[in-house]
């Protein structure tokens, strides 16, 4: 198994603030909604391969307490920079030895933590 998409609900009104945020200042690539899909109920994002960020448009969202984690191959601390210079409050998490990181929320309030993660090592199975 592995993952594909994360789905996070946001407010109608926030999509190009979201845009702003995850294709400006994070550098996701938008991309088309499928086929049979209400393109004004959604934007959707590449994370690399096919993995995907989908935003939900709707016209109320209620508290969650959940969050994402976007990897970075490197440039931690530049990205957590370009965030800073634009207003975006960024704050430690608890520490995760070989794995540096930081949150952030983007502009719907949802929890995003950044982190600079190895690729993953494949163990053979027994």
């Amino acid at each position: 198994m592995r993952l594909q998409h994360v789905s996070i609900p946001i407010p109608r009104d926030d999509a190009e603030q979201a845009r702003a945020f995850y294709g400006g200042l994070l550098g996701l690539e938008e991309r088309d909604v499928l086929p049979n899909l209400e393109p004004g109920r959604f934007v959707w994002f590449r994370l690399g391969g096919d993995v995907e960020l989908h935003l939900l448009l709707l016209d109320t969202v209620g508290a969650e307490e959940g969050h994402f984690c976007l990897a970075v191959e490197a440039g931690l601390d530049e990205l957590r920079a370009r965030l800073e210079s634009a207003g975006v409050a960024t704050r430690e998490g608890t520490e995760i030895v070989g794995r540096p990181r930081f949150t952030c929320c983007d502009p719907s309030g949802n929890l995003v933590e950044l982190a600079q993660i190895p690729a993953p090592m494949i163990i053979p199975s027994r």
